[in-house]
């Protein structure tokens, strides 16, 4: 067998090759990778909030007639439903309903990998990455891989109106 060398300006068979292999390569660690706009860096309000549901506004915040302040309004608490919730993929907070009149805000960033959990049913808060669970009521671990709660964060329940605290 003898050896071809390529004709001039084509590429040899290793080259094309090494540049599918790298390709391929690049590709499987970009969607392996982590998106930055996923996570909550150590120090933001997300990463470290801790405390539980609070209904009314706190001292210095203006409150609006329909009740939450200003911006920070989520939702109207018709549109959580007992024993479920609804994820704020934008504010990176769910807030839930475990039982009638009962609000609870968690953070929206699993504590397994940092993706933004999806969806909140049957009783559990959803992560779509790796399957994690958490809890309606105090977002505790349901189902690994997560080791670690949801953080509780704050919110204002005034009239009908659900907002952050």
């Amino acid at each position: 067998m003898t050896h071809m060398s390529p004709a001039p300006g084509g590429a040899s068979r290793r080259s094309v090759v090494a540049a599918v292999g790298a390709t391929g390569l690049a590709a499987a660690l970009a969607a392996c990778g982590g998106s930055d706009d996923k996570a909550t860096p150590p120090g933001t309000p997300d990463a470290d909030a801790t405390s539980g549901t609070q209904r009314t506004s706190q001292p210095g915040q203006e409150s609006s007639a329909a009740g939450a302040t200003g911006d920070r309004v989520l939702a109207r608490t018709s549109e959580i439903p007992v024993g479920g919730g609804k994820v704020f993929a934008d504010r990176r907070v769910v807030v839930t309903q475990p039982s009638q009149g009962e609000f609870k805000a968690f953070s929206a960033i699993c504590t397994h990998n940092k993706c933004v959990v999806k969806d909140v049913s049957d009783g559990t808060i959803n992560c779509p990455c790796h399957g994690s669970k958490f809890s309606i009521e105090d977002g505790g671990v349901r189902h690994d891989p997560a080791k670690l709660p949801l953080p509780e964060m704050k919110i204002s329940v005034r009239g009908d109106s659900i907002g952050l605290a």
